[in-house]
């Protein structure tokens, strides 16, 4: 492991968040409070921090550099960071591992090889603080449960042995399991175990949840999204994109209670939905794909699915940089291989920033942070955009300090820091600003 430019602790910015945690009648939460982003898209899955006081803008060569880490091995993942730790996965050493690194200066604490390297992992670690348990699956359906303190191995199930699951094409699987309360939401892609309900502490299965049957565009088998909750009709359940397209099952039982496959291609299926009241946004990319706006109803005991509208893949498409909802309008790169920055009315699809070029090429992943947009670049640029609905604004860019393989991993913003992940290296920006800024 190598280690650059590393910087002191942030102790008075932790003990203040720790103050309004304690404080009563707060309303932020323990993730939040304490810069925490212990799972995919962070606390809400949505891809937004609730970070304030970041820099307004970059200098030509980018904020501070607090720390730069290598030794992580090759894939894809994004990282999930708590309890002071900041979790990600990579391929060394003929293994598949779980990597966990000190948030203040990215020191390798431990790590834990839990199946031999198939393929390069691409899910992001999910993070359980209440049960001191972290998540991790493997390109080839491998989930292992393990403690977030030491990463010693709880429990471990296969999505392919012992489910009979598959994915929808040759990558291999890559969503980041979802904890609700005592329950691991998970997707193994098989007919009669699509989406299951696992105890989280001991990987027993709950409820199994059926793919839904026909005619269907796309293909069989899991996606390469991650679930999502929905309350809409005023019914919990869960949204996830499958082969198939958008499926939702009840949160108590794993019903089906709904799909929808207009949106699926025979590519891969990548974007996590948006959910909010009773809609559903969803995009998918490459030559059949296409975005669509649902409204999800209640008919007697059952749900029922209305297209409010749908846009074809040349007209609007996620390819895999995820997607943020501000407001009633969702900021994302549109466009094939492309990252095309792009603000989209909520109710009427409309592209109300038209064919904006943006910073860099290639795919962009997305995350938000008071009031402004970070888009990383399939080219190592990194943007900062204004989440702002009237017109397109760049702020500022830069280059990231390398480009070791298409850079695809989401960016995640927790504790005042930028943290990138570049296969087998990690970066740690500082963006808090002084008072000067």
């Amino acid at each position: 492991m190598i280690k650059i430019n590393l910087v002191s602790l942030r102790s008075l910015r932790r003990s203040l968040a720790l103050l309004l945690l304690l404080s009563p009648g707060t309303l932020a939460t323990a993730e939040d409070s304490v810069g925490q982003w212990a799972q995919w898209r962070g606390p809400n899955r949505d891809g937004i921090s609730t970070e304030k006081g970041l820099l307004k803008s970059w200098p030509e060569q980018g904020p501070n550099l607090d720390f730069r880490v290598k030794g992580l091995g090759g894939g894809m993942s994004s990282v999930a960071i708590a309890d002071g730790k900041i979790l990600t996965m990579g391929s060394k050493d003929g293994s598949t591992q779980l990597i966990c690194l000190g948030q203040q200066d990215g020191q390798i604490l431990w790590s834990t090889a839990f199946t031999p390297n198939k393929q390069d992992p691409t899910c992001s670690p999910t993070i359980d603080v209440a049960s001191n348990l972290v998540y991790a699956l493997s390109n080839d359906g491998v989930l292992v449960c393990c403690k977030l303190n030491d990463g010693a191995e709880v429990w471990k199930t296969s999505f392919t042995a012992d489910f009979g699951g598959k994915i929808e094409s040759s990558w291999g699987y890559s969503e980041s399991p979802l904890v609700d309360g005592d329950l691991l939401i998970c997707t193994p892609g098989a007919q009669d175990a699509m989406v299951v309900a696992l105890e989280k502490t001991t990987g027993k299965v709950v409820w199994k949840g059926r793919a839904p049957e026909g005619n269907l565009l796309g293909n069989d088998g899991a996606g390469y999204s991650s679930v999502v909750v929905s309350k809409a009709a005023g019914i919990k359940q869960y949204v996830q994109l499958i082969g198939h397209g958008i499926v939702s099952y009840d949160a108590k039982t794993g019903e089906l209670l709904w799909n929808y496959d207009r949106v699926a291609n025979r590519t891969a299926n990548i974007p996590t939905p948006i959910t909010k009241d009773n809609y559903v946004f969803c995009s998918t990319g490459y030559d059949d794909g296409g975005t669509a706006l649902l409204e999800i109803n209640k008919k007697g005991k059952k749900l029922s699915v209305k297209e409010v509208y749908y846009k074809t893949n040349k007209e609007l498409q996620n390819h895999h940089g995820g997607m943020i909802m501000i407001g009633n309008y969702v900021y994302m790169g549109h466009g094939h291989n492309n990252g095309f920055p792009a603000c989209v009315e909520w109710k009427t699809g409309k592209n109300l920033w038209g064919k904006a070029r943006g910073a860099g090429t290639g795919s962009a992943a997305v995350v938000a942070a008071d009031g402004k947009l970070y888009f990383r670049y399939q080219d190592s640029t990194m943007a900062l955009i204004n989440a702002n609905k009237d017109k397109y604004e760049l702020i500022s860019q830069f280059k990231l300090p390398s480009h070791n393989g298409e850079s695809w991993p989401h960016p995640v913003i927790a504790g005042g820091k930028l943290i990138i992940r570049d296969q087998d290296e990690l970066f740690c920006f500082d963006l808090t600003a002084s008072d000067k800024e």
